[in-house]
């Protein structure tokens, strides 16, 4: 097997890829170290040469895929943002589910997420141009959990209409912000 001369950053890119597409499989501590190191065709040791520890490794992987979420909500509307956001918990609810919301779930895990819902929040008061008072922030950070249990909970009742639970996300939003 011929080995690929990377530079440091595209190596750890490629890991951090295979680990997302583990993601997809399985919960983030099912991914193994000798797995990824196989299929980036190096050694172990290489891989913790990036990567100091598993946890070092799974951090970043989790990172990545929360960056992926903040991408696909990055429009400059909050429809826009909303929709991406339920589009994106649709189409991944069971690892979605899985890593942010299992049982035993780690506390680097809950940082990730809620360095996202924190993300959004602001996204959201920035495209309402309104002033981020601690009261609407709070209000908003809420509506977010909100609307993730709503698509989460749809998907699993086989009723993940994704127009209808952006719609119903937006509706109940404008009433936060006005409540608030």
């Amino acid at each position: 097997m011929t080995r690929e001369r990377r530079t440091a950053e595209d190596r750890r890119r490629q890991l951090i890829g295979i680990g997302l597409r583990m993601l997809t499989a399985r919960p983030i501590h099912q991914v193994t170290i000798d797995e990824v190191a196989g299929e980036a065709g190096i050694s172990r040791s290489l891989l913790f040469h990036y990567f100091p520890t598993k946890q070092d490794y799974c951090v970043e992987v989790v990172r990545a895929a929360s960056r992926r979420l903040l991408r696909e909500a990055g429009a400059d509307t909050v429809a826009g943002m909303v929709a991406g956001y339920v589009a994106f918990i649709q189409r991944r609810r069971t690892q979605y589910v899985g890593l942010f919301r299992g049982s035993g779930q780690d506390d680097w895990v809950r940082e990730i997420h809620d360095g996202t819902q924190a993300e959004l929040t602001a996204r959201v008061l920035k495209a309402l141009g309104v002033a981020a008072t601690p009261g609407l922030e709070v209000a908003v950070r809420a509506w977010w959990a909100f609307t993730e249990e709503l698509v989460i909970e749809s998907g699993g009742r086989g009723s993940a209409d994704q127009e209808a639970l952006t719609r119903l996300a937006l509706s109940t939003l404008d009433h936060v912000v006005r409540e608030a």
